[in-house]
């Protein structure tokens, strides 16, 4: 294999964290905003819950969203605007709020400290302190539906109404993320009135808004590191690349990064679409290649239900829900669901 030289590698690392901005997220980010400005007139936080199911581009969105607060220039070096977290694996109080902790950088991976910071009420008053400190604007907090997910509602319940007060005491406010049941949350009282936005992020739907996909693809090739952005809006490219993605934002990705890498390190000028093809093969070589067939011949699936969650079940296994995909037709059928 062919060594990877340093210009290829800026090429390629640029590319695979690039972000195309469509209006959905733009107005995500919009509410971001607000809720930022919003957190200086006082009173009660607003808080917000963001969900979509799996591969629809939640983190990506909220890396990218960190990244531009952070770099901009606003005060002193060591503030964190945007303080992104999860709920932990190990789910309890104290792991909450030491993750929390973590994630502003109060604790290694190995939590040291914790001997001299043993209560949940410690932790807690150490964790507003440092969100002062710190100047953190707004707390992002992902895979939120893990606490959905936990049988025990005396702990669940404690753990959201600490969240709750974290947010009241530091004057912060926060936005919840997660899979579709992290909806959930806004049935309880503590949270149902302070959710003031609620959105989610859905997969591409051919048979709902079209031109969303293809002007996400358009915006995709102009962030690629060749001479002229490649015609990914093409008909018969843009229907094949939906039907090896079934609309669902990493499948698409994973496939166009695989083909630009493959591209870049033939040190090529110009994109050309029949690497799709290529890397289509090689990452699903069981399943019939749509770039190789006659576009009255792809057959198209899309979302028709995404995931869920049962709490009543008896164990977890029992509890999710997968999503569903409609069956494979041809693109004429898929349009006339429109509506």
């Amino acid at each position: 294999m062919k060594a990877m030289t340093e210009e290829q590698s800026v090429k390629l690392k640029a590319f695979l964290n690039c972000f195309v901005e469509y209006p959905l997220l733009t107005e995500i980010m919009g509410d971001f905003d607000r809720l930022r400005q919003n957190r200086l007139l006082g009173g009660d936080q607003q808080c917000m819950l963001l969900t979509g199911d799996t591969g629809c581009g939640k983190s990506h969105l909220i890396r990218y969203y960190q990244s531009r607060e952070q770099s901009e220039p606003k005060g002193r070096f060591d503030s964190s605007p945007i303080l992104v977290s999860r709920i932990p694996s190990k789910l309890s109080l104290e792991e909450t709020v030491l993750q929390l902790l973590k994630d502003l950088g109060q604790f290694g991976t190995t939590t040291r400290g914790r001997s001299r910071i043993t209560t949940d009420s410690s932790l807690t008053h150490s964790l507003v302190e440092l969100l002062r400190k710190k100047q953190v604007e707004l707390i992002i907090i992902n895979e939120f539906q893990e606490l959905i997910e936990y049988k025990s509602a005396e702990k669940k319940q404690a753990i959201a109404n600490r969240l709750k007060y974290i947010s009241e005491e530091a004057g912060v406010p926060i936005v919840l993320v997660g899979m579709p049941w992290a909806e959930m949350i806004a049935e309880e009282p503590q949270w149902s009135s302070r959710l003031v936005t609620r959105r989610s992020l859905p997969y591409f739907k051919l048979s709902e808004d079209p031109v969303h996909f293809v002007q996400f693809l358009k915006g995709l090739a102009k962030k690629m590191p060749f001479d002229k952005p490649p015609k990914l809006e093409d008909k018969k490219t843009s229907i094949s690349l939906f039907a090896a993605s079934r609309g669902e934002l990493r499948a698409l990705r994973h496939l166009i990064n695989d083909a630009v890498k493959d591209a870049v390190l033939e040190d090529e000028r110009e994109f050309n679409v029949q690497r799709l093809h290529h890397s289509f093969t090689k990452l699903n070589p069981q399943v019939r290649n749509p770039f190789e067939l006659p576009l009255n011949e792809i057959k198209l699936s899309e979302i028709e239900h995404y995931s869920g969650y049962n709490p009543r079940a008896m164990s977890n296994d029992d509890a999710l829900t997968n999503r569903m995909f409609s069956e494979n037709i041809p693109l004429k059928e898929l349009l006339k669901k429109k509506g």
